[in-house]
């Protein structure tokens, strides 16, 4: 287990204004539309969710740096657990033909508008209940998605990355190691269920046996 930066690299260059969260609208109303995980919050405007989330290649340098830290190769096979739009794995796919992509996704609307490229290796899910057998990739990935899962929901879903996956396993979550980032993110989130600390995140990963690397993004 190690901590790794790949998202750092996305998330850092999107500049947020948290008063305006909580300023403008009945943040809580907002929230509940988010939470629906339909056009509101993917395509709708920026205080619902994305603001119109679409694919703009920013992810590439994600997948090429993961290519080279994991060591993946043509043949080898990748799952992405909440996998939005697809983004990340058109990007994985492209930049490394022949690698064998799949891809885990709630939301219905997020996959009817997933990139053509990959949607076809998309299936409907819950990242508690993952439809693959033991050991079934050789990477299980989980960007910015287990935060907005409750504490028993996650912890299955930390042990499913762990037994679909042969050996390497990644996620990203949201965390703060202060109080000024603890209030960032509450102002931000709109559906994150668990505001916890790294050191929280650790122990959740030990009460699972997680043995994947991670990152933790902040809202500085």
């Amino acid at each position: 287990m190690a901590h790794r930066e790949f998202v750092s690299l996305v998330h850092k260059s999107t500049q947020r204004d948290y008063l305006q969260r909580v300023n403008e609208v009945d943040k809580a109303s907002v929230a509940e539309v988010a939470i629906r995980y339909d056009k509101d919050y993917w395509d709708g405007d920026r205080l619902h969710g994305y603001g119109g989330y679409r694919y703009d290649g920013r992810w590439r340098k994600v997948a090429d740096a993961m290519i080279a830290a994991y060591g993946l190769k043509p043949g080898m096979r990748v799952l992405d657990v909440g996998s939005g739009k697809g983004f990340l794995l058109h990007d994985l796919a492209e930049a490394l033909p022949g690698l064998e992509v799949a891809g885990l996704e709630y939301s219905r609307y997020a996959i009817d508008h997933t990139l053509e490229t990959v949607k076809p290796f998309i299936r409907q899910g819950a990242a508690a209940r993952l439809p693959w057998p033991d050991g079934h990739f050789d990477l299980v990935i989980s960007i910015t998605t287990l935060h907005n899962l409750y504490n028993f929901d996650l912890w299955d879903a930390l042990r499913e990355m762990q037994r679909v996956s042969k050996s390497a396993k990644f996620l990203c979550v949201e965390a703060y190691r202060n109080e000024r980032e603890k209030m960032n993110l509450m102002y931000w989130q709109l559906t994150c269920r668990i505001f916890h600390t790294p050191a929280e995140w650790e122990a959740d990963f030990r009460l699972t046996g997680y043995t994947g690397d991670y990152e933790f993004i902040y809202f500085e």
